[in-house]
């Protein structure tokens, strides 16, 4: 369950707990879209396939990833286990998906245990929009056609 952007230089992976989520992940998309930052989303379970979370993990980095931002609601595991499995960033974004509305999902992924970094945004859209924005500033380290496109984005902002 993978789409890749049409480049093959992807440099960010976009996980989620289920395909139902995907919906939440749309402002996420469009924002990497529009600052020419290839992505890929892929849907795997912390709970119920842990051993493809296991091998994405693994493997991300020497596919040439980035950042992976992690979108989960509920328990949340899946940017923790995610940041189990590589040294690369991960990005979690909590979910409205439960009866609690994403605080549970907020917890989760704040309270990572040290030395098991995952960067926690906020719940919902604005957190989906941050995590790509956030996605964008640390690639920007080391990609320039990034960095010019990010830098353009947020020097309109502050025209605005």
């Amino acid at each position: 369950m993978s789409e890749k952007s049409s480049d093959n230089d992807v440099l960010v992976g976009i996980v989620m707990g289920s395909r139902s989520d995907e919906s939440y992940l749309e402002p996420t998309t469009k924002i990497l879209t529009d600052l020419g930052i290839p992505y890929e989303i892929s849907a795997f379970s912390a709970h119920r396939t842990p051993h493809k979370v296991e091998e994405y993990g693994r493997h991300a980095q020497s596919r040439g990833l980035k950042v992976i931002i992690a979108a989960a609601g509920g328990a949340a595991a899946l940017p923790g286990s995610l940041a189990a499995w590589t040294e690369l960033p991960v990005i979690g974004i909590p979910l409205p998906s439960s009866e609690l509305k994403g605080v549970d999902a907020l917890y989760a992924i704040a309270q990572m245990p040290p030395g098991v970094p995952v960067a926690c945004v906020a719940v919902g859209s604005w957190g989906a929009r941050n995590a790509a924005y956030l996605a964008a500033s640390i690639i920007a380290l080391s990609h320039d056609g990034i960095a010019t496109s990010y830098r353009a984005f947020r020097d309109n902002q502050r025209q605005g």
